[in-house]
């Protein structure tokens, strides 16, 4: 709940100290579907798990995370880059759902072409300097592309992946999802 509402994704919330979360918003929240990940060819699709937006002084960003508050080049380049990940794996999905408490509010695509960090081993940094902001959410009770994305295919990952329930597990800040879940899968998704 804390990490919904420090991103702005779900309108309503009131209180300055102690914090109202409105009924309806979580009704709707509850009632929103799974992201079905069968659709996609790849055997996972990498999810890079966000936190609310915070500042930094980088030279190609000034936040990391994200929020609601942030434009689209803003989110774009805090959503982009400098993770942990294997970057083989990430490009192999063609697509990196932005989650945020296990909901998708953000849609990356365009991910081809990478740039490490330039720290030693395989677990540098990585960013995806051609990424493209195929969709976000700026409501997720009321799930609307708040871009408009001129790449056709971009447009229709954005419409599968908004506002769905995807969840992930992972000591970092990117997740591979297998895109066929094994019946252990099915499991601990529906235990959870």
């Amino acid at each position: 709940m804390k990490k919904l509402i420090a991103t702005g994704v779900v309108p309503g919330v009131r209180g300055s100290g102690r914090q109202v979360f409105p009924l309806a918003a979580l009704q709707l929240l509850q009632a929103r579907p799974a992201a079905d990940l069968t659709v996609f060819d790849a055997a996972e699709v990498a999810v890079l798990r966000s936190d609310a937006p915070a500042r930094v002084e980088e030279p190609d960003r000034e936040w990391i995370g994200f929020g609601t508050a942030l434009d689209e080049a803003q989110l774009l380049a805090a959503l982009s880059g400098w993770w942990r990940c294997d970057p083989a794996r990430v490009t192999a999905g063609a697509v990196l759902p932005v989650t945020v408490a296990g909901f998708v509010v953000a849609v990356l695509t365009g991910l081809t072409a990478c740039e490490a960090d330039g720290t030693a081993g395989t677990a540098g940094r990585v960013r995806f300097q051609k990424a493209r902001l195929a969709g976000y959410l700026r409501d997720l009770t009321a799930p609307a592309n708040a871009t408009t994305p001129t790449d056709p295919e971009d447009a229709r990952l954005a419409g599968l992946l908004l506002g769905t329930r995807l969840p992930s597990l992972s000591g970092g800040p990117i997740a591979y999802v297998p895109t066929r879940p094994t019946t252990t899968d099915q499991i601990a998704v529906e235990g959870e």
